[in-house]
């Protein structure tokens, strides 16, 4: 594991620190958007008190933390595996090149020795996962290391009820920020209750160093709703027609979610993307005032 020296630095110092995927780089956003939107996203992150760490595999390596060169080339390079906790040893035996998930990010960060983690969305229980069994592999990641992800809840193409279900069974504490509902990533609510709000940065950092003293396992999850959401009609609309062109094709499965995606990418002339750009930059901007508060 190679820890870029500034983020090595702030750790050996106690100064707040905020990891960040880079699957949204490799995979998430088009280019020449993701490298711009990668580089925004960092800068967010300084610009709120705390020192960014972007987490990738480069030829074999675990990187905590990209120098802009890095972070460049990953961005132009279409030849990065997507990788979950399960992929990263075939990875880096290969000596290849890897784009981390929420799940492989957040078991990264925590071998590092980061606290709080910044993404867009979790994944999560997929639609007709009682015969498919399709579950993200984030959910059972996040039941097993302890760290503070902050997201804007899950995209509203999944099963949002099961999911929750889902963490609470896994002792993953939902907290909801300023909201007393479960945000749908596009959506600021997905109309699924909360049990717990907190209304602040400090109140996350009140949370998670409890957790901290009575030996709680699994993450923290703060779902941070997007202020400025997707237009409801047309996201009804999309996902409506989405799914119904899903059942007529035959597209059925762990097809269904990427098929969904890329309907909205291609039928919502970019308002799905410019939302994902804000939610994600919002969300780094909270992960750092929680950081900061810790």
């Amino acid at each position: 594991m190679r820890v870029k020296p500034e983020v090595q630095e702030a750790l050996a110092a106690g100064r707040p620190v905020v990891a960040l995927e880079s699957t949204i780089i490799a995979h998430g956003l088009p280019r020449p958007d993701n490298l711009r939107v990668a580089r925004e996203i960092e800068a967010v992150v300084r610009a709120h008190g705390a020192v960014p760490a972007t987490i990738a595999i480069l030829a074999g390596e675990v990187h905590i933390g990209l120098e802009d060169a890095a972070l460049e080339a990953l961005a132009a390079s279409g030849e990065v595996a997507k990788c979950g906790v399960r992929d990263l040893p075939a990875v880096l035996a290969r000596g290849e090149d890897g784009a981390t998930t929420v799940a492989a990010t957040s078991h990264l960060a925590e071998r590092a020795g980061i606290r709080v983690f910044a993404t867009g969305g979790l994944g999560g229980v997929h639609r007709g996962a009682a015969s498919t069994f399709d579950e993200s592999a984030d959910l059972g990641t996040l039941a097993r290391v302890g760290i503070c992800v902050v997201c804007a809840g899950v995209k509203s193409i999944l099963d949002i009820p099961a999911t929750l279900e889902r963490l609470e069974t896994l002792n993953v504490t939902v907290l909801g920020y300023g909201t007393d509902t479960f945000p749908a990533f596009y959506l600021q609510s997905s109309g699924v209750p909360i049990t717990w709000r907190v209304d602040s940065p400090q109140g996350v950092a009140d949370v998670l160093r409890a957790r901290e003293e009575v030996g709680a396992p699994g993450s923290v999850v703060v779902a941070n709703p997007l202020d400025e959401p997707m237009d409801a009609d047309l996201h009804d609309r999309v996902l409506r027609e989405g799914l119904e062109a899903a059942a007529a094709a035959g597209v059925t499965g762990r097809d269904v979610t990427p098929f969904l995606l890329e309907r909205f990418h291609s039928q919502t002339e970019g308002e799905s993307l410019r939302a994902n750009v804000r939610l994600v930059l919002r969300n780094a901007t909270l992960a750092a005032q929680i950081a900061a508060a810790l």
